[in-house]
Formats: structure tokens, sequence, C-alpha cells
């Protein structure tokens, strides 16, 4: 498996991507209640950026992620261990039916075939599971450079659809974010992050 970002780990946790995480883990605990009891599974996690900010208000975080270098940076951070799995590889990787909570931030539009690993999602999840997915809305490609990517962000209309075929009910859909980058000098784009929440049926 190719890694992506095994140039960028090292230094992916910049204040940026810091304060980015802090408005998603906020959005989400705005919209949902996290039980003690869960057990969660964070898709593409990188460092952890997100998941540990969840790891202290659920039973275990299950972190996933593509990148071995980025999943190297998380096992170096102070944790509890008993809280923490690490899975290295797609979500399919991970079979147990066991999972209260599913959580990504900025990590969808990197997975090559969403309709597939929305449909494994549903069958690692117990009913009535939570998925709650933080990405961008559609953009012309300039978010990552013009890079090839799966996708250029996402219609949420047509990703609910895709859910509500896999066996999720979509709660909400909502903008709770808006990113500036300068792609040009003095020129400055706005990136709408939107967040989905859903449940299984």
């Amino acid at each position: 498996m190719n890694d992506n970002f095994a140039h960028r780990a090292a230094d992916w946790d910049q204040p940026s991507k810091v304060e980015m995480t802090k408005k998603f883990v906020n959005a989400l605990l705005n919209n949902i209640e996290i039980k003690s009891h869960w057990k969660a599974f964070e898709v593409g996690a990188g460092t952890g950026l997100v998941g540990m900010q969840i790891a202290d208000k659920v039973d275990k975080v299950v972190f996933e992620d593509t990148s071995e270098a980025m999943l190297e940076v998380l096992k170096q951070k102070p944790k509890d261990e008993k809280k923490v799995e690490i899975v290295h590889g797609e979500v399919f990787e991970y079979v147990n039916q066991d999972i209260d909570f599913v959580f990504s931030c900025m990590a969808f539009h990197h997975i090559p075939d969403i309709e597939k690993s929305l449909k494994h999602l549903y069958q690692i999840t117990n009913p009535e599971a939570i998925v709650a997915v933080g990405d961008i809305r559609t953009e012309d490609g300039s978010f990552h450079s013009f890079e090839p990517i799966p996708h250029k962000g996402f219609d949420t209309e047509e990703l609910a659809a895709q859910f509500d075929a896999a066996g999720f009910k979509v709660l909400t859909s909502q903008t709770y974010n808006v990113l500036k980058r300068e792609r040009t000098p003095g020129v400055y784009t706005d990136y709408e992050q939107f967040m989905l929440i859903a449940k299984r049926k």
C-alpha cells in the first residue's frame, strides 16, 4: 500500500490542523450526545488529532488509517492504551460488529469507493449506531492543488443518498466551518466544511 502521507506525517500536527479538528469536535458535541460506554471507530484517523479529543468521552476508540507513517506519530502520543486500538489499512481491515459510533474528519474525499465503504461500516456497527462525517462540499479540485484524489469534495444530497442505500438514516447535514486557503498570491478561496450525521437503521 502506497503511503501518500509518509513525507508529511512528522510535521502534520500544525496549529491550523489542530484548530480545524477542534471545530469539527465542537460541531460533533453540539449535535451528538456521546455515551461513555460507546466503542468508537475513526475513519482516516491520521495522527489522532480528532480521536484523541474523543477518547476520554467513550470506552474505546479504534483508530484506522491507510498511512503507517501517520499512525506511527499517533503511537508516540501519551494515551490510555486500554482506550486505544490501531488498525493500519482501509476500513475493511476491521471486521468485528461492535461499533457504536463512527466519525471521520476530512478523510472521506480520500476514500476511493464510498458505497463499498459505507456498506462495510454498516456491517461493523451495532443497531442505531451513529456516524458523523466532516468533509468539504464540492470544489474545483484546487483544495488539493489539483492533485489526483478520489473526490473533489461532496454534494451532500448525493452523499446522503449513498448513506441511505447503505442502511443509514441521515439525521442532519449542515455547514459547520469555512476554510480559507490562499491558492494564488493574494487570492483566497473559501471551502465549506459540512457535517453529515446518520444513524444505522
